[in-house]
């Protein structure tokens, strides 16, 4: 049997209801925290841990925020990754039997964040929930603060749903404990940052209840199965109607161009590798939009790229139009810049905590909307037309703000101050009661110095006492007997009430009090009335975010000289003049060299490309995928022309990386990377490999490359860029007809080395990997024995080809010798010898005549000397050359070949080349 104290029961009664969540518990004007969420609260958020009795001998650990600020510190817990149950009063204190009774009014969990200062303007943040079917995983991405809900299926395999999961980034991954086991089992390293929850309670009704019929008809069953949770879960933590989540957003997947986690990683689309900020992605260089939506948008859109070229060329027309007429794009940024964030001030007012400035400021968005819809319909394009025609003004909503709401509110609705002058008779019958008893009390205060005499005299007003009059103690002897009643001592003061102020006294509260109750009350109403407008401001918000984010890429466009691209459905990719948007723009006053780009089906659809370290061979490869990401979304390219053709996926293998976490090496994982793009990739797919078959031995990786080449050439038709220092694999050129060699261009000047960063036709025959390390400022004496032994090993290298070319051209030779010579035919044998001895006269295949062969013996050369076999003496009197033919016979011998490492044998076989050197002077 239990001994604690009833609160501590009450406490642990209701923790029982969240126990993977730290319980905010409301006690008086502080929120505690006991047990071992004090323990871990009081460490992460770095308070002091005390404790208290609870009924048994050991004192309950225990911390506690004060209410006022509690915000701040369960930010502080749920940027950590912890949940945080939020525990209020749910009675008032001085009618409680006992213990007050409490109740969980919410939990806040990283995904479910509605405050502005948790969840970033310009990034939505998800909370993902995932389920799976006997052939398919369903996917239901969330945004709480904006009401956005998208639903989509994924094929029965992991790599799939973890790529759709990545397009969202979600801070929260709910879903059931099966799949959760498997993600967990094999994407644990992209599931890092994440808080995840196995959940599998769903609610039927309260799915049929939130949407129409017939948006869950066009629902698939896993995914009307995976909405079901996601609801479920949100209403479990929110405990409210989720009035602002009004659309299920169905999408197939080929709809957008697939990216997995690390393509979307190595052409830092939306952050950087390094340092994983916004600054020096792509997103931050398209980013010139001027409302909060429009930001959210542009990332979705950057993260998404369209497969549809209808709906690409209807971005691309509306962004031509704003592109060449300068002053609509200005005058449309200008009005955009006095729109707030429309879907969170929704989310807000339907969620129940949005306060009069939020009306405020949807008033003064909304009053933009007629300005904003006649230069879109007024501006020339089609699309933009379109965007003009569905939008609705909401005059009507605009009209019941300015009516009813103050235009400078108080943050708090609880204090009056928010209902305009003359919105509600009674309200302002109060208020000039209010007004005239405060004038009363002024004329008092003016009544009683005269009639006392003292100066200092003055009448207050605190929440406890009163109205009080309060009077020095030096000047208590010049008050009047039986007039004051005394009601408060201080150290300097005494406090006095009359009957009079007491009477008035009353009727001001009574005023004021029924003021601030009546304007909670009508703000209120004007709050849900708004509310029940959620999809008209909803679907308005939508199409402004549009035209920010169009108006943004004909803003950047026209700051950087970017051109239309031409969108095909066929495969050649054609560029001329191409630059990296992202590398041009951080250049700012630096030229950046442009490079062209041609990859037909025939005809350079494959491009290995060699040439030394930090030539721009990997930029120039990520440039390629940059133009077809901007080209899809719907921007201009940096290009002078450009045609682009739909691609349906993009892989890249770009840097090395371990896998630590894996447990993979950096060949394991850059081998996983070619795995899946040998398995997934089609011929509308854009293949960039860089540095491919590193990891590993020369032979090993070249034999990959190659093969790797072959397969992605020969079987899938990809367009395809691959970099490599292999440079024998340059060869490949003359037996793959859709292979062509590429180089980097190099200008060499007195020992120093340019890097031109051109592309140009033909294979490289360097890396200058030695002067690339001088660059990076490695020693001189470093340098310096580096160059000495490229040398020595360039030398042996060459030793060792010139020794295989005479050993296959000895080889050949022998095989000439000693094959058997083929007849020859009747007719040449008529000119040798006559018609009638042609089957008998043999000749080799070579057109060589009889009498030629039996002239020109073949003689095998010797290397130690004619006539004479390793190891034996030299007679006396040999020449000089046969001595050091002996000498180097000898050293042959006593070398221990069978345990020599290759650079061993180099170095060997160097050793021997000096050694003929010296005998030969």
């Amino acid at each position: 049997m239990s001994k604690y104290t009833p609160m501590i029961e009450q406490y642990l009664s209701i923790k029982a209801q969240a126990e993977d969540a730290i319980l905010f518990f409301r006690l008086g004007d502080f929120y505690e925290m006991f047990f071992d969420d004090a323990i871990q609260a009081a460490q992460v958020l770095e308070i002091t841990l005390t404790g208290r009795e609870g009924g048994m001998e050991e004192r309950i650990p225990m911390c506690g925020v004060p209410y006022h600020s509690a915000e701040a510190y369960m930010n502080r817990l749920v940027e950590k990754g912890f949940k945080v149950a939020i525990c209020e009063q749910v009675e008032d204190p001085s009618e409680a039997k006992g213990v007050v009774r409490r109740e969980i009014v919410r939990i806040v969990t990283p995904g479910t964040v509605m405050d502005g200062k948790m969840a970033p303007e310009t990034k939505n943040n998800f909370l993902v929930c995932v389920s799976s079917s006997k052939d398919q995983y369903g996917l239901a991405a969330c945004d709480l603060s904006t009401g956005e809900l998208f639903v989509t299926a994924t094929e029965s395999t992991l790599e799939q749903l973890m790529d759709e999961i990545n397009v969202y980034s979600p801070s929260e991954l709910i879903g059931q404990p099966g799949v959760l086991g498997e993600l967990r089992a094999s994407m644990a390293g992209w599931l890092q940052g994440m808080l995840l929850t196995d959940w599998q309670r769903k609610d039927e009704k309260l799915l049929s209840s939130q949407f129409p019929q017939e948006q869950l008809r066009e629902t698939s069953p896993v995914c009307a199965e995976c909405v079901a949770l996601l609801l479920s879960y949100l209403s479990e933590t929110q405990k409210r109607a989720l009035t602002h989540i009004t659309r299920i957003e169905n999408y197939e997947r080929r709809q957008h161009m697939t990216m997995d986690p690390f393509t979307r990683r190595n052409l830092e689309l939306t952050e950087t590798v390094r340092e994983r900020t916004k600054k020096g992605s792509l997103l931050w260089l398209l980013d010139r939009t001027v409302t909060s939506m429009g930001g959210r948008l542009l990332r979705r859109w950057i993260d998404k790229p369209l497969t549809n070229r209808a709906d690409i060329e209807k971005r691309l027309e509306a962004v031509d139009c704003l592109y060449n007429r300068l002053i609509v794009r200005e005058e449309l940024r200008q009005q955009l810049k006095d729109v707030y964030d429309l879907q969170r001030l929704v989310g807000r007012i339907s969620y129940g905590n949005a306060n009069g400035r939020d009306l405020v400021a949807l008033k003064l968005s909304l009053m933009q909307i007629p300005f904003i819809k006649q230069i879109c319909a007024e501006s020339g394009s089609s699309t933009l037309q379109e965007l003009a025609d569905t939008m609705d003004d909401c005059d009507d909503i605009r009209a019941w703000i300015e009516e009813a709401i103050a235009d400078e509110p108080p943050v708090s609705v609880k204090e009056g101050g928010l209902i305009k002058q003359g919105y509600q008779a009674h309200l302002d019958q109060l208020r000039e009661a209010s007004a005239n008893g405060k004038m009363w009390i002024a004329e008092l205060e003016r009544r009683e110095k005269e009639t006392t005499g003292i100066k200092s005299l003055k009448i207050g007003y605190n929440k406890v006492f009163g109205y009080y009059i309060e009077v020095t103690r030096s000047n208590l002897s010049s008050l009047p007997e039986h007039r004051y009643e005394r009601k408060q001592t201080l150290a300097n003061a005494e406090r006095f009430v009359t009957p009079e102020l007491k009477e008035k006294e009353a009727l001001i509260l009574e005023a004021e009090e029924k003021m601030v109750d009546i304007e909670y009350e009508l703000f209120m109403q004007i709050r849900d009335k708004l509310a029940a407008e959620v999809k008209r401001l909803q679907l308005l918000a939508e199409t402004v975010a549009a035209a920010d984010v169009l108006q943004s890429f004909a803003t950047v466009g026209a700051t950087y000289r970017y051109r239309r691209p031409v969108i095909t459905d066929g495969y050649d990719l054609v560029v001329k003049e191409g630059r990296h948007p992202v590398v041009e723009a951080i250049l700012e006053g630096g030229s950046f060299i442009a490079n062209d780009t041609d990859m037909a089906r025939d005809d350079g659809r494959v491009l290995l490309i060699t040439g030394p370290n930090m030539a721009g061979k990997s930029t120039y490869m990520r440039q390629v995928a940059m133009l077809s990401i901007m080209a899809q979304i719907g921007s201009f390219v940096p290009a002078e022309e450009a045609t682009i053709p739909i691609v349906d996926r993009i892989f890249t293998r770009i840097g090395a990386a371990d896998d630590l976490v894996g447990g993979q090496s950096t060949f394991m994982v850059e081998m996983m990377d070619i795995q899946t793009m040998t398995a997934k990739a089609t011929e509308r797919s854009l293949v960039i490999i860089d540095e491919l078959g590193r990891g590993t031995s020369t032979s090993e990786g070249m034999a990959i490359a190659q093969a790797v080449i072959e397969f992605l050439h020969d079987r899938v038709g990809c367009k395809t860029l691959v970099s490599t220092h292999f440079h024998e694999l340059a060869h490949l050129e003359e037996t793959e007809p859709g292979l062509r060699n590429h180089c980097m261009a190099v200008k060499e000047s007195d020992g120093d080395v340019t890097f031109l960063r051109k592309m140009i036709r033909g294979a490289a025959s360097t890396s200058y990997g030695v002067y690339c390390a001088r660059i990076a400022g490695l020693p001189d004496t470093i340098i310096d024995r580096a160059y000495e032994l490229l040398s020595r090993f360039e030398t042996a290298s060459a030793v060792l080809q010139s020794a295989d070319e005479a050993a296959a051209g000895r080889e050949r030779t022998r095989e000439e010798t000693t094959q058997p010579p083929a007849a020859i035919p009747a007719a040449a044998a008529s000119e040798v010898g006559g018609a009638e001895e042609a089957e008998a006269v043999p000749v080799r295949e070579e057109t060589f005549a009889p009498e030629m062969v039996k002239e020109s013996p073949l003689v095998q050369l010797s290397l130690f000397g004619e006539g004479e076999r390793p190891g034996k003496s030299a007679a006396k009197g040999k020449s000089k050359a046969e001595l050091a033919a002996e000498k180097l016979s000898q050293r042959l011998q006593t070398a221990d070949l069978i345990n020599m490492t290759p650079l061993q044998a180099m170095n060997f076989l160097f050793e021997l080349k000096q050694m003929a050197a010296a005998e030969a002077k």
